[in-house]
Parts: structure tokens; C-alpha cells; sequence
């Protein structure tokens, strides 16, 4: 096949000239590109992620970044109309979805605490569709939690209506692709809106670009003002279990009639108070598959062996990277260690995570 230089046209010259460069820088990328897929190949398989969590975690940022940008787009574009700048406004709402790839090409997206919360909540979702519903001894018995809606204690049954709420919010966004604007803690969510205005102003390259800036400066703002991290699952959770307030006795039956419930936020939240951690490093101890700060931290909340052994059994048979015969044969090392061993052995997780992080960082220093 010939091509005839005089058809060549500006498209074309252009699309050739954009080769061309990317082709000279494209050098570095592809080296970028066998050395991930390099590391790739060498995380431990303890650490990969799964199928389910890898599609569910792509799944949660492209919500999460869509939404964002939308709101800002939305709402940017309407004032633009109002203030003369109506092919502005125009473009800004029906150019295609562009935040998420450009915050990645940014390399903005590999920030470690958005990840870290948006894996976190993947794999709590993850955990919690796979258990197994217990079978209650009862049958007309209702629910953990619908129990608790009818609380004669107010408090109980307004915290408990909240959860229930939080996390018909949370389905919902998930089931119809959405995404709730305040589902990220305030600090992450702040960091994002800034990022998703920043993407969308680089949208345009000519003026008006001050009408554009005061535009999405006032999106983000509105969009930062209407944020309330308390309406999130998890802050619903900690607040239920602060409501419950389990004593010793109640606390093993709460943790196990909340994993039979399919409630993963309900179970870290009773854990963290039972142990003055936060919700966010007991959710890391409960999620991790590599179980050992799991069995200290029900150790040290004093779960005798059936509740232990009741909690093991349910996660391994939700988690397929749990052993559940590794697990038959460490109950009874898990029973010869102490309360007070345990609640030694972990005393820093309930360290100022400041603090905390300054200590592991000068940790890995040391081993380094």
C-alpha cells in the first residue's frame, strides 16, 4: 500500500507529528513498563490482590473520581451560563470523562492514604458479601441490628438506624454506579475535589480561563462545604458500637451475631472500642488474611475459645486466602496467650497514628 504524499492533510501531519514524539519519549515509558511488570511478578502472593478486590478497587475509583468530577462540572458550567460564557460552559459539560486518567497520568492516584482507604473499603465489601448468613437458633428471631433499631434505649436504636441508612447509601451507590459525596474521609475528599478541579481546568488552554477558575473555585468549594464525613458507614459504625457500649460478657456474642449478620463495619467497630484502637488500624487487623495481629487483638478483648473460634471459622470459609486447617492448629497457641500479653503486644496501635507512623518509619530507617 503507497500513500500519496500530496493527500497527506493537517490532521494527518498533526496525528504524525504526535508519533513521533511519543515514540521518542515512549523510551523511558516502556522501560516503566517491564519494570512494574517486573515487580509485579515478585509481590509476594500473601500481598496480591485477587480478582475480586482488583476489579471492586478499579471499580470504587472510577465511581469515586466520576462523581466528583461531575458535581464540579455540573455545577462550574451553571455558573458560567449565568455569567456570560455559554460555549464554555458547553464544552465543560459535554467533553468526556477525563479526571480519573488524568490524575493517573499524574501519578496522583498511587497517593498511599486514598489507596490505602479505597482498598480497605474493597475488601470490607468483599468480606462482608462472602459470609456466610449465620442460622440463627431462632428463626423468628430478627437480626443484630433490627434488633437494635428497636432498642427501648434511644440512643441504641437512632445509632442503629443510622448504620442501617449509611449502608443502604453505600449499596446503593454501588449498585447503580454512583457515588456518595461523602464517602471518603474529609482529608481524602478535600485532596480529591482540588485534584478533579485542577484536571478539569487543564480542559482548557485559551481564555477565559479567570471565568473558568473563579467557576470550578466555587464548585470545589461547594462541593467541600456540603461534605459530612459522619454520614459515612463507617463513622455510623463506630457510633452505633459507642451507643452499645459492650461490656466484657456482651462483647463475644456482639462480634459473632455481627459477622453471621454480614455487618464487617458493626465487628471492627466493637473491636476498636473494646480496645481503644482506632477504626481504621482495627479494620487493617481484621482484613489482613495474614491473621496473627487478629487473634492477639480478641485475645486481649479476653473472647474466650468458642468466640475465637466461631470468628476464625467465618473468615476463613469468606476468605479463600485464609487457611482454615492453619487455623484448626493455632487455636490452642492463641488460648496460651494471655490478655495482658496480647494488649502489650500490640500497645502501639493505640499510639496517635502521628506518633505511630513516625515510630515505623524510623523503623524501616534502621532496617534499611
Amino acid at each position: 500500500m503507497s500513500i500519496d504524499p500530496s493527500r497527506v492533510n493537517d490532521g494527518t501531519a498533526h496525528g504524525a507529528s504526535q508519533l513521533l514524539a511519543r515514540g521518542a519519549a515512549d523510551n523511558v515509558c516502556a522501560d516503566r513498563r517491564v519494570m512494574a511488570a517486573i515487580d509485579d511478578f515478585f509481590v509476594a502472593e500473601t500481598a496480591r490482590l485477587d480478582d475480586r478486590v482488583r476489579g471492586g478497587l478499579a471499580e470504587a475509583l472510577a465511581r469515586l473520581t466520576s462523581a466528583i468530577e461531575g458535581e464540579l462540572r455540573q455545577y462550574a458550567a451553571r455558573l458560567l451560563i449565568g455569567r456570560g460564557e455559554p460555549e464554555l460552559a458547553e464544552r465543560l459539560v459535554n467533553d468526556p470523562l477525563m479526571v480519573q486518567a488524568a490524575l493517573r497520568q499524574a501519578g496522583l492516584l498511587q497517593d498511599g492514604e486514598l489507596m490505602r482507604e479505597l482498598l480497605a473499603r474493597v475488601r470490607q465489601e468483599v468480606l462482608g458479601e462472602a459470609l456466610s448468613p449465620a442460622a440463627p437458633d431462632d428463626p423468628d428471631r430478627p437480626s443484630l441490628v433490627a434488633r437494635l433499631v428497636g432498642s427501648p434505649d434511644g440512643v441504641v436504636a437512632t445509632a442503629a438506624t443510622g448504620l442501617l441508612a449509611a449502608d443502604a447509601r453505600r449499596r446503593a451507590a454501588i449498585d447503580t454506579g454512583g457515588a456518595p459525596r461523602s464517602d471518603l474521609p474529609a482529608e481524602l475528599h478535600h485532596r480529591l475535589v482540588w485534584w478533579s478541579a485542577a484536571a478539569l481546568r487543564s480542559l482548557v488552554l485559551s481564555p477565559p480561563l479567570a471565568a473558568l477558575d473563579r467557576a470550578l473555585t466555587e464548585a470545589a468549594l461547594r462541593s467541600l462545604a456540603a461534605h459530612d464525613e459522619g454520614d459515612r458507614l463507617e463513622a455510623a459504625a463506630v457510633r452505633l458500637a459507642a451507643a452499645i457500649g459492650a461490656q466484657p460478657h456482651e462483647l463475644p456474642d456482639l462480634l459473632v451475631e455481627s459477622l453471621g449478620d454480614r455487618r464487617v463495619a458493626l465487628f471492627v467497630a466493637l473491636l476498636a472500642q473494646a480496645l481503644d484502637f482506632s477504626y481504621d488500624v482495627t479494620r487493617d487487623i481484621v482484613l489482613d488474611p495474614i491473621a496473627d495481629r487478629l487473634w492477639l487483638a480478641l485475645r486481649a478483648a479476653s473472647l474466650d475459645r468458642a468466640a475465637i473460634a466461631a470468628i476464625g471459622l467465618s473468615l476463613c470459609e469468606a476468605d479463600p486466602c485464609r487457611d482454615v486447617e492453619a487455623f484448626a492448629d493455632q487455636i490452642d497457641a492463641i488460648m496460651a496467650v494471655s490478655p495482658d500479653a496480647a494488649r502489650q503486644a500490640l500497645s502501639t496501635l493505640s499510639l496517635h497514628p502521628d506518633f505511630r507512623q513516625a515510630l515505623m518509619a524510623l523503623i524501616k530507617a534502621q532496617r534499611a
